[in-house]
C-alpha cells in the first residue's frame, strides 16, 4: 500500500473543479512531447480557458471538440513555451498508460465538482 501525504480539508476544498466543454482543439506544434492546445467553456463566471494536454494517443482534435470535461479552474497559470495554460484538464491513465479524460456528460457546464 502506498503511503500518501495527508492534506488539510481546507486545501482540498480550495480546489475549484468545474465541468466544461471543449470548444477548440489543435495540435501544439511547439510542444516537446505530442500535445494539443485546448480551449474549454466553463460557463458563467469562468468563461473560456485554455490549456495544453498530452492526450494525443486516445483523441484527435475533432473528437475532443464538444466533449465535456473536468477542469481545475483555479490552478496557477503555467507557461508552456509560447502558450499559457490557464487550467488543468483532469484525466487518468488507462491500462496502456495513455491519458483518458475525465468528464460528466450529463452535467451542465459550469457545475462545480464536489
Amino acid at each position: 500500500m502506498t503511503t500518501l501525504p495527508t492534506i488539510p480539508a481546507e486545501a482540498f476544498f480550495a480546489v475549484e473543479m468545474r465541468i466544461g466543454i471543449i470548444t477548440e482543439a489543435k495540435p501544439f506544434a511547439q510542444a516537446r512531447k505530442p500535445a494539443y492546445q485546448i480551449w474549454a467553456d466553463f460557463g458563467k463566471g469562468y468563461g473560456t480557458l485554455k490549456t495544453s494536454a498530452q492526450v494525443t494517443q486516445l483523441y484527435s482534435p475533432e473528437t475532443l471538440v464538444g466533449r465535456k470535461i473536468i477542469g481545475w479552474v483555479n490552478a496557477p497559470s503555467k507557461q508552456i513555451g509560447p502558450f499559457t495554460s490557464q487550467f488543468l484538464l483532469l484525466g487518468a491513465h488507462d491500462t496502456n498508460g495513455h491519458v483518458a479524460l475525465l468528464g460528466a456528460p450529463e452535467v451542465p457546464i459550469g457545475t462545480q465538482v464536489c
